[in-house]
């Protein structure tokens, strides 16, 4: 590949990576701003949150399997176009429903770019030239979730919240300028694509996962007797085992469920809601107790969240290498135990606590998920090569729609809890407070939960069970899983 190709296809894959990770968090440390400017409640700002990222876990299968239908190039295209104007209108919304339906075609937007973008690293990269384009593309990540916060604090602060958004066009309009440098594909069978697609599996699990989230927000603020909650958990219900149906009949299936059947990917995936549920409602709901309790300014609270992605940014290469050394099961639990340490360290450290107080849990949540990032290879190592694509995006699709969960669950025992408080005679911010910290403790449990759930399903079998399975014929691998 010539070098001036090379060296383009390596800036778009970083600038994609870059961009849609940053929407993760970006948007965390502007969420009061938003809140004020246009009038919206608690509710309202975990749908400006939780849109993007419901979106993008709901459609990344259907992104990878596009991929494969349609092409790389053009997929890629489409994905960037899409996230680009999605932002553009996410900068212009003057109010929370315009904000919330830009913020979940942003997603869309991401759940293409993300498939197709791995996708070129493993079939348009030289050999020897892929390790580099993991070794960019795991970087890009780790520095936008670095930067996120920070960046989000800084624009809002000294520009406005829209200002966060904006920024995305002209780097997403670079991006596009980037995508010829993607060799063009051969001729896909896109004639035949809505039968190939499984449209119907892509729709049942989208409206399945939006029914229910939407019920869990609803549930949150009201009661969950609340009309329409119970109809909306229903249906649902319904929708999640019409999915499963139309998948065991359907000839290419979204999710082919007889990898179910795999310990360690039903595992893994386990793992990572459990992690993500933590994670997501620590970023969510410590952007507003930093603002909010402790009164940091929008570029403080984001500066408070840098050295935890400093400790991942320098502890995932140690990652792979400890789980060697341990046993994936061993480490990515330990890394686990830490996140939930971490969670509960933050949660004691009360409403008059200074920077340098919050910095050991949030260390600790840092350097534990740095640990857990062997979990995605670790949980696919059984699948069977023809089926290792789909198996990463359904453990990628959780990870992504953890996010939801996170900041939903949480977000329903710290309003609770706020209510019970206020209802009690508490000041609103003592009555945050109340519900922050229980909030903190649930996220804590889960990861906690996660931890154990790793220890037994990523569990490889001993040296002496592996020789009995293969009738005692020579030596077994040295190592561990």
């Amino acid at each position: 590949m010539h070098r001036g190709r090379l060296s383009a296809l390596l800036v778009l894959l970083s600038l994609a990576g870059f961009l849609t990770t940053l929407d993760n968090t970006v948007i965390n440390v502007a969420l009061p701003t938003v809140q004020a400017d246009l009038a919206l409640g608690v509710t309202d700002l975990e749908w400006v949150a939780t849109g993007y990222v419901l979106s993008f876990g709901a459609l990344l299968l259907a992104g990878g399997r596009l991929t494969d239908l349609v092409g790389r190039r053009p997929v890629l295209a489409a994905g960037l176009a899409v996230f680009t104007l999605a932002s553009a209108a996410a900068a212009l919304a003057g109010s929370g429903g315009t904000l919330v339906a830009a913020r979940a075609v942003q997603g869309a937007g991401a759940a293409l770019v993300i498939p197709a973008s791995l996708a070129v690293v493993a079939a348009d990269l030289p050999a020897r030239r892929r390790a580099t384009a993991v070794g960019l593309w795991t970087a890009s990540l780790a520095v936008a979730l670095a930067l996120g916060p920070v960046i989000g604090g800084f624009v809002t602060e000294h520009w406005g919240w829209h200002w966060v958004f904006l920024l995305n066009v002209p780097s997403g309009v670079l991006a596009l300028l980037l995508v010829p440098a993607v060799p063009a594909a051969r001729e896909r069978r896109a004639a035949r694509l809505p039968a190939l697609l499984d449209l119907p599996g892509v729709a049942l699990s989208a409206l399945a996962l939006f029914l229910f989230t939407y019920a869990l927000v609803r549930g949150g603020e009201h009661t969950f007797s609340t009309p329409p909650v119970p109809l909306c958990l229903g249906l649902a219900a319904a929708s999640a085992a019409a999915f499963l149906l139309v998948e065991t009949r359907t000839f290419l299936p979204l999710v082919d469920l007889r990898m179910l059947r795999d310990r360690y990917l039903v595992g893994g995936v386990a793992a990572q809601v459990l992690w993500g549920i933590g994670v997501n409602g620590v970023f969510f709901f410590t952007a507003l107790y930093l603002q909010q309790v402790l009164g940091f300014s929008p570029v403080k609270a984001g500066l408070a969240f840098l050295p935890l992605a400093g400790a991942l940014l320098l502890c995932t290469p140690f990652a792979e290498r400890a789980a060697r050394l341990l046993g994936a099961h061993r480490s990515i639990a330990a890394g686990l135990a830490l996140v939930a340490a971490g969670l509960l360290l933050v949660s004691r450290t009360g409403a008059h606590a200074s920077y340098a107080q919050l910095q050991p849990g949030l260390l600790l949540i840092g350097v534990g998920s740095a640990f857990t990032t062997p979990l995605t290879v670790r949980s696919v190592a059984a699948v069977p090569a023809t089926r290792t694509g789909m198996a990463s995006g359904l453990v990628s699709a959780a990870r992504e729609t953890s996010g939801v969960f996170g900041v939903v669950l949480v977000g329903i025992v710290l309003t609770r809890t706020e209510r019970d408080a206020l209802r009690g005679g508490a000041d609103p911010r003592t009555a945050f407070l109340d519900g922050y910290d229980t909030g903190l403790r649930l996220a804590a449990g889960c990861v906690l939960f996660g931890a154990l759930v790793t220890l037994v399903a990523l569990r490889r079998p001993g040296r002496h069970r592996r020789r009995r399975r293969r009738g005692g014929a020579g030596p077994a691998r040295r190592g561990r899983a």
